[in-house]
């Protein structure tokens, strides 16, 4: 397709680690990440697509606005996701309105700016980490803070809340707090059919396949994985912020400059 198939030449994308690619590659082989696949999509339709991504995992959502909403703003993006309040949403001292309204803050200056603004809704992560029962209603008030805000300023909205296939194992990395290749190809797509970009559909909410048959899980082994989990993967994130450090310390964001999608773009 030409480029009257996609107005948007200039994607900039802000955020946390989702954001950034994590649980899709790695700091060795580079993170790819569903704002790199949106890009790839957008550029598919369009060559001349420029992109940059000024993500930092670990960073809340004042976080995001105090650092990366002034570079975004100098890129003069046409196209602008913002996506954040996850890691706000497991610290103890949570207000849903304060976070809603940062990311609020973001969409003002953005959409003011003249850019196309989109975000999402956040899945149950009860239903992917069962010990994270406690942040469910969290999540809810997390997610009808965003609908508001997003309301008020014209903004996209990607409503993958509510989707079971969302909470598919599958679609999430080994330390459940990110999603694996698949989530991100998931999310990518939600957010391109949010835009009502050409070719976007609603694919990305159906069910996977049925995993292959296997033993019956026992409650004893579905305990014991908890406690694995627990023990790799929450017990270091905890364990950062009780020293008040984040996993962020000393990044900086990946792609801070609009660059080609598409290799040989010049």
């Amino acid at each position: 397709m030409g480029e009257a198939a996609v107005p948007y030449l200039r994607y900039v994308a802000l955020g946390d680690s989702q954001t950034e690619g994590l649980g899709d590659g790695d700091d060795t082989v580079g993170l790819r990440g569903w704002a790199d696949r949106l890009a790839e999509r957008l550029a598919e339709q369009n060559p001349g697509v420029r992109y940059a991504n000024l993500a930092v995992r670990g960073r809340v959502a004042g976080q995001v606005r105090a650092e990366q909403l002034e570079p975004a703003l100098a890129l003069r993006p046409d196209l602008a996701t913002v996506v954040a309040g996850v890691n706000d949403m497991l610290r103890p001292a949570f207000d849903a309105d304060e976070v809603a309204g940062h990311l609020e803050a973001m969409f003002a200056a953005l959409t003011g700016a003249g850019a196309r603004v989109a975000t999402l809704t956040f899945p149950d992560l009860a239903a992917v980490i069962p010990l994270a029962r406690p942040v469910r209603s969290r999540v809810l008030a997390l997610n009808d803070g965003i609908r508001e805000a997003a309301r008020r300023h014209g903004v996209v909205v990607a409503e993958t809340y509510g989707h079971p296939v969302v909470t598919d194992p599958r679609l999430w990395s080994a330390d459940r707090l990110h999603a694996a290749p698949l989530g991100h190809e998931r999310i990518a797509a939600a957010v391109f059919q949010a835009l009502g970009m050409p070719g976007g559909d609603d694919s990305w909410t159906l069910p996977l396949p049925p995993p292959p048959a296997g033993p019956p899980v026992r409650l004893l082994t579905t305990a014991a994985g908890e406690l694995r989990w627990a023990g790799t993967f929450l017990g270091p994130w905890l364990r950062r912020r009780l020293r008040g450090g984040s996993s962020g310390d000393g990044r900086a964001a990946k792609r801070p400059d609009l660059l080609p999608v598409l290799s040989g773009q010049g």
